[in-house]
């Protein structure tokens, strides 16, 4: 079904909305004053009118201004005449008719919002043409979950184009908004702009999650990635608190809603992971069910206290960066959306354009959660993998380039940070210990002292910060539970540097 002149529902023919008299305004004030159109050329295009005539009006006229010349009626007519078009517009009279219906003053953005408005509701009427045209005659391999995906698509586009955008702003409205950001982090205890980790050290090294950002968490496996990952987004989600504005809506003044991306792990799993840590009860010990009367009871209350917490789970695998947008947001404009957390970056499929090629697989991925942080407006947390080179050196501390296809990530993430636990590589070099060798019981002592020194903990090093600092920074980890928490500080002491 496409739009013509008239929409035929049931036996009456409905005009699509248009004001033609709105469109005569506009388009007689831009021919009186040219001027006139730097006012409406951030809200208008050619395609927004109604009227075919008005519509290539105004497309003459914008090229003729944007090349420096002058459009009024003189210059219309005289390019009309040359392309043998000035009959199709209604002549030299229609013309002068434009001039004579010009509107004056500020209502030519009231008329020109007005315009666009109503080729908004008339897009949204093809929208729904073709959603409909598709259900009924499906294309061939186009399933049902993927029309919703360019549905969903089609209209996150015109409810974008149904907004005017900010466009350029002046460096001195740039300039209150950073001031804001620093007064509200000043005022916020712990000094933090962005969402809080809750997890000290780590908060003080990134100032918290910052909108827009792409951070990657990257780790070799065990090395509690999807851990860090879960306590982040439980605890961001735990203090998260909003108010209701004006309007309705409602903004998150502190905290975050989260939404969870687990490509690898059940929601069960997760949710499991979530509990052990609040209740200290080992997770493997809830799987399998050995519990006591008492375990169970402290199991029930954390799930009433858990159950409206504002975390969303969607663990579908084999996700492609273009539905991971989509749900996200879905999940925005349904209940909101502050913080998503996406394990991990490797288990996402493109778009099938890269014909095999897993390094421009993976570029297009990165982009494509850069993009949707700048989209959404919200930090987006990707875990991804490290390649087996670590394993092969004496310090198995992670670097940049151990990222897998580590060109693009590296390149669009502003934060990429490493998981390392030392305690996991020393407890498997425990030498042996021979009665009859002293030496041996020396090098098992040392071993010892050196696992003490470690156990229990674990280091985020800080591989890239385009705001920032690098560095690393120790964090407990209690591997029972899976659980980070902030590690006591021994005479104020800071973080190393790089």
């Amino acid at each position: 079904m496409a739009l013509d002149d008239t929409l035929q529902t049931g036996k009456t023919a409905i005009v699509p909305p248009n004001n033609l008299a709105a469109e005569a305004a506009v388009l007689g004030a831009i021919l009186f004053d040219n001027n006139a159109f730097q006012r409406v050329a951030d809200i208008l295009r050619s395609t927004d009118f109604y009227a075919p005539a008005h519509a290539e009006v105004y497309e003459t006229a914008q090229n003729m201004i944007q090349q420096g010349r002058v459009a009024d009626g003189v210059t219309l007519r005289e390019h009309f005449e040359k392309t043998d078009q000035l009959t199709e517009i209604g002549g030299a009279a229609y013309l002068a008719e434009l001039l004579d219906s010009a509107a004056f003053g500020p209502e030519i953005a009231d008329y020109a919002n007005m315009i666009r408005d109503l080729a908004v509701r008339r897009e949204l009427i093809n929208v729904g043409a073709t959603i409909q045209n598709k259900a009924l005659t499906p294309e061939a391999g186009e399933d049902g979950s993927r029309q919703i995906e360019l549905a969903e698509r089609n209209l996150f586009d015109l409810a974008e184009r149904g907004s005017t955008g900010r466009g350029f702003s002046s460096f001195g409205e740039a300039i209150i908004e950073s001031l804001q950001m620093a007064e509200a982090a000043f005022k916020r205890e712990g000094k933090i702009a962005g969402i809080a980790t809750h997890l000290d050290d780590l908060d003080h090294k990134l100032g918290g999650l910052h909108r827009s950002d792409l951070l990657i968490l990257a780790g070799r496996p065990s090395m509690g990635k999807t851990s860090l990952a879960t306590n982040i987004a439980y605890n961001a989600a735990a203090a998260c608190r909003r108010e209701t504005q004006e309007d309705g809506s409602k903004k998150t003044v502190d905290g975050a809603v989260v939404g969870f991306f687990s490509l690898e792990m059940s929601r069960e799993q997760l949710a499991t992971r979530i509990l052990a840590e609040r209740t200290g009860i080992m997770s493997h010990r809830i799987r399998q069910g050995d519990l006591d009367k008492q375990d169970f009871e402290t199991l029930r209350e954390a799930t009433e206290e858990l159950q409206n917490l504002p975390l969303y789970i969607d663990d579908q695998g084999g996700l492609s960066i273009s539905q991971v947008a989509a749900r996200a947001r879905r999940l925005q404009r349904s209940v909101g959306l502050d913080l998503i957390v996406l394990d991990y970056l490797q288990l996402l499929v493109g778009s099938g354009k890269s014909a095999g090629n897993r390094v421009q697989e993976i570029t297009e991925i990165s982009m494509g959660l850069k993009t949707l942080a700048k989209e959404l407006n919200i930090p987006v947390l990707a875990l991804s993998q490290l390649s087996r080179q670590v394993e092969q050196r004496d310090d198995k501390r992670p670097q940049l380039s151990d990222l897998r296809e580590s060109g693009s990530i590296e390149q669009d993430a502003d934060v990429v940070a490493f998981v390392y636990r030392e305690s996991y590589y020393l407890e498997r070099t425990e030498p042996q210990t021979d009665p009859n060798d002293p030496q041996s019981s020396e090098k098992w002592q040392r071993w010892r002292d050196q696992m003490d020194s470690v156990y229990g903990t674990a280091e985020v090093i800080i591989g890239k910060q385009r705001h920032g600092p690098i560095g690393k920074v120790k964090l407990a980890f209690d591997s029972n539970i899976t659980r980070f928490g902030n590690l006591a500080h021994p005479e104020g002491g800071e973080d190393d540097e790089f």
